[in-house]
């Protein structure tokens, strides 16, 4: 993905082009008290307040008319703690320097999504996931947490300080206060072996089962219009470490993943009738491999071809009946997709308002290239998710409200409880968090 989003004319837009919005100030405080400051004077002021990251959202979840928190002066690691085997980073770090940093003290987080650009506010603040047998989202690895409240009060939580508000602030929404400060669980860096191939999906969806349960990180891609899927595999290795050469590194996740993917969307979207030969040829394009490296250079790659998406959690035993419901739709709809969908797992996590909270869960990802229309195909994909009790990531497309997250989320009512104590006048509120909490 690319760096960040972007700000012209005093117009705020998302990375993937689909929200925009208009602040009446944009603050950049460079101290936990300018930023306490910053939302004292937004509620003299009548103003709401948002904090926004890098923008990687595609949901209106950043978007205000208020003041716009821009933490790019909040970044750093406060604190290794050994002893503990805890990070204290705060709220505007990127991730990828987060890991980075990590890596040079020795140091990892257990598990990570497939993107490093995002702030870890924002990552963790909108469920930001990878995939794991075991290990969980980002969130789930965060110990404690510092946020600003409606008041500009500083509080602290974790499981034993305020664990009502940890409880619920590790995905947060941006309604419950402004995160200031996490302190993560790490481990000392590890080596994974990545195991990539291609695979029939018929062969993907009949042995799922076995493949979660024998790989402690597995994912895959599924290409639209053919049968046929990339798989991945991650699991520890004793090493010894085998990156994957600089050369055949740019060649399979720069030129062709990048770069002629590219071109590929551009055809697609210019001549949809081209999309299923496209999806034929791309669906083929990367060969087997295998490597070994520390855990953000396995777990992570770049993404520099822009697009939209959408993504739900399904029960994880759902997983294979709700793909094949998708396909199914795609091959009868006379729908184009020319992105590939994304299939990833993670369990379940003790966080209110996770996606994977109370239950095992699968993660079906659809896409569409920026600037080509994909209302038709993630309506009806939504329609198929949510027949099968999907959650949709926060961050991600979707058109559900608060009705429906009260039956989708058994603790939804302690969230908005807890938001009603700590934001009694809605200084964080946005439309957003209108439609998907309530008022």
């Amino acid at each position: 993905m690319g760096s960040t989003a972007s700000a012209r004319n005093g117009t705020w837009r998302n990375w993937g082009g689909t929200v925009a919005s208009r602040p009446a100030r944009q603050v950049a405080p460079a101290s936990v008290e300018e930023l306490s400051a910053a939302v004292r004077k937004a509620a003299e002021d009548g103003l709401t307040v948002k904090a926004v990251g890098s923008g990687h959202s595609f949901t209106s979840i950043a978007a205000t008319d208020g003041v716009l928190i821009r933490p790019q002066l909040l970044t750093g690691i406060r604190k290794i703690d050994r002893d503990a085997m805890t990070v204290t980073v705060e709220a505007g770090t990127p991730l990828k320097r987060l890991n980075m940093a990590l890596a040079r003290e020795g140091l990892s987080l257990t598990n990570m999504g497939d993107i490093m650009e995002q702030t870890v506010s924002g990552a963790t603040s909108t469920g930001t996931h990878g995939t794991g047998r075991e290990s969980a989202s980002i969130a789930a690895q965060i110990r404690g947490l510092e946020l600003v409240t409606a008041d500009g009060s500083v509080l602290t939580c974790s499981a034993k300080e305020n664990p009502e508000v940890f409880a619920a602030a590790r995905i947060g929404l941006g309604a419950l206060g402004i995160v200031t400060a996490i302190t993560f669980a790490v481990e000392p860096v590890f080596l994974l072996t990545a195991r990539e191939e291609p695979m029939p999906l018929e062969k993907v969806l009949a042995d799922f089962d076995e493949l979660w349960a024998e790989n402690e990180h597995f994912e895959f891609y599924w290409f639209p219009h053919t049968g046929n899927t990339n798989t991945k595999r991650n699991n520890r290795s004793a090493g010894p470490e085998k990156p994957v050469p600089p050369v055949a590194g740019w060649i399979e996740d720069e030129f062709l993943s990048n770069g002629v993917f590219q071109v590929a969307q551009w055809v697609g979207r210019a001549v949809p009738a081209t999309v299923p030969a496209i999806a034929r040829i791309s669906s083929t394009a990367l060969s087997a491999r295998s490597y070994t490296d520390i855990p953000y250079k396995v777990f992570t790659s770049p993404r520099r071809v822009r697009f939209v998406e959408m993504e739900y959690a399904v029960p994880r035993e759902a997983l294979t009946e709700t793909l094949r419901e998708l396909r199914a739709m795609v091959d009868r709809s006379g729908l184009r997709v020319g992105f590939p969908v994304e299939v990833r797992t993670a369990p379940a996590d003790d966080i209110t308002l996770s996606t994977a909270s109370g239950r095992d869960s699968a993660y079906i990802a659809v896409h569409m290239f920026r600037g080509t229309p994909y209302q038709a195909y993630f309506t009806a994909a939504e329609r198929i998710f949510t027949a099968h009790e999907g959650r949709p990531h926060w961050g991600k497309v979707h058109t559900r409200d608060a009705e429906y997250f009260s039956r989708a989320y058994p603790r939804f009512g302690e969230f908005t409880a807890l938001r009603d104590r700590l934001d009694p006048d809605r200084r964080f509120q946005n439309d957003y968090l209108r439609r998907v909490l309530g008022s």
